[in-house]
């Protein structure tokens, strides 16, 4: 019988190195496809300033209250409750005192706040949770008028008022409330009689202003229609911001170090320096996705106007959700933005609904899409909230956006032209050699984003991604 353990020929682990191996260029896993970067439109700006004119606002939207905890108990400064219109009159003394009345109520979920018929006897402010503004509608059925989340209010307008309420208010979730109620008030205004027509003004010269401008806070401007021939032609003219807004361009900088030994004899089969230089780049634009989204001064999420947040009225992404953003940024909507895990939990609710949404190639890459728009993903969109193992639990926001200096939207800004650029806006120089022949080279990147006009971003918040549906039990159920 053979000797099995005999050696027959060389090994394959001797042979191997006189083999040369196959090798793949450094792999980068937190590389995306940063679908962003590439649909925004890039403008062109000089002295890394841009300055977006509009037309002067009338009537401004009111920023949400900035809720605040002070020993577990929900709270807000005075200062905000003076940027409400019909309290912008008062004296900061009686602005603090009503302040200071409103008391923390909590309610469970489908508990009614303001009913519908009765008179309206509170002004509240949502302080965690959501509610809903609801009406009968002329065929009997129930219609949503509006939902509210955290910092948002109603109500103030109709303290005084003793006509009864055309609408009901009530929780969605198991909420806290802000109260401040009409005997309250008029305890307050019985102690400071000035009150009284300080307040009666101040809603008055509200509702003059919402009849003399449009929905978005303009002036309406004076026209005439007809056939007439005597007809007076009115007189008219626009206003402009007097203090527009200027965005100055971001920058994003690194270092990146290679020992001139490195790149002079290891550079075969890959460039050493260039891929050092490659990696970095990818890390640069990476961040510069994160920044365009979440920037506290210029992110797509900072810029969203206070009428143009909506809240998902069921936690988990509908598309009657994505069709109320549609509804907000109406005028030519370019895609939405949103976690991944955002747009598996809205196409598990169209699973659910039997629509599922149609993909298309969107730069190599397969997208769904709703209503004709794209869902890109992009990760930079933040779940907020527990994280189990690599699946997120918690919350994230939608983005929908319009883009484009001519249609008014959102415009990505950067500087072309710059010493040293390898990509526009994007400069690597070298910095020289230290005493240890180690060679620098930085690389600086340039770059902002401005929303032209207040209804081209819109988001919904308060996305749930955790939320799964249980077919077995509907499946029994339907049986």
């Amino acid at each position: 019988m053979a000797d099995s353990n005999i050696q027959r020929s060389i090994t394959t682990q001797t042979a191997r190195k006189l083999a040369n191996t196959t090798k793949t260029a450094p792999q980068m896993g937190s590389i995306t496809p940063r679908l962003l970067l590439k649909l925004l439109p890039w403008t062109q700006v000089e002295s890394g300033t841009y300055r977006v004119n509009r037309t002067k606002v009338e009537l401004k939207k009111t920023e949400r209250i900035d809720i605040q905890y002070l020993n577990g108990e929900p709270t807000f400064t005075a200062a905000h409750l003076n940027n409400i219109p019909v309290f912008q009159k008062l004296d900061r003394k009686i602005v603090e005192k009503l302040a200071d009345n409103f008391q923390a109520v909590e309610v469970k979920r489908e508990k009614y706040l303001v009913t519908q018929g009765k008179d309206k006897k509170r002004f509240f402010i949502v302080a965690n949770g959501q509610a809903e503004v609801v009406s009968t509608g002329v065929h009997g059925e129930e219609l949503r008028i509006a939902q509210l989340g955290v910092g948002e209010y109603f109500g103030e307008a109709d303290l005084l008022s003793a006509e009864e309420s055309t609408v009901s208010v009530r929780s969605l979730t198991d909420a806290t409330f802000l109260v401040l109620d009409t005997p309250v008030l008029v305890r307050i205004i019985e102690e400071n009689p000035e009150i009284n027509d300080q307040f009666t003004a101040s809603v008055e010269q509200q509702l003059r202003v919402k009849a003399t401008v449009n929905e978005h806070g303009e002036k309406h401007i004076d026209l005439v229609s007809g056939h007439e021939e005597d007809n007076v032609i009115p007189e008219t003219y626009i206003d402009y911001d007097e203090n527009p807004t200027e965005y100055s361009l971001n920058t994003l900088q690194t270092v990146v170090r290679v020992h001139t030994r490195v790149s002079d004899l290891y550079n075969a089969p890959y460039n050493q320096l260039e891929q050092q230089l490659r990696l970095s780049i990818e890390s640069i634009k990476e961040r510069q996705e994160w920044e365009l989204i979440n920037n506290k001064k210029f992110g797509l999420l900072s810029q969203v106007s206070p009428g143009y947040k909506i809240s998902a009225r069921y936690g988990a992404p509908t598309p009657d959700d994505l069709d109320e953003l549609l509804s907000l940024v109406w005028k030519e909507p370019a895609f939405f933005v949103a976690n991944p895990r955002a747009i598996a939990a809205f196409e598990r609710e169209c699973t659910w609904r039997g629509v599922p949404p149609v993909a298309i190639d969107l730069f190599g890459t397969k997208v769904i899409t709703w209503r004709g728009v794209p869902i890109i993903p992009s990760d930079k969109v933040e779940v907020k909230g527990q994280y189990l193992t690599n699946r997120g639990v918690g919350t994230t926001e939608i983005i929908l956006v319009r883009v484009g200096e001519k249609s008014q939207g959102v415009v990505g800004l950067h500087q072309s032209g710059i010493p040293g650029e390898i990509a526009p806006s994007l400069s690597a120089r070298l910095m020289g050699l230290d005493q240890y022949g180690v060679a620098s080279y930085l690389l600086t990147k340039y770059f902002s984003l401005a929303a032209l006009t207040d209804d081209a971003i819109a988001v919904l918040e308060n996305v749930e991604v955790g939320y799964y549906h249980d077919y077995q039990n509907r499946n029994q159920i339907e049986k």
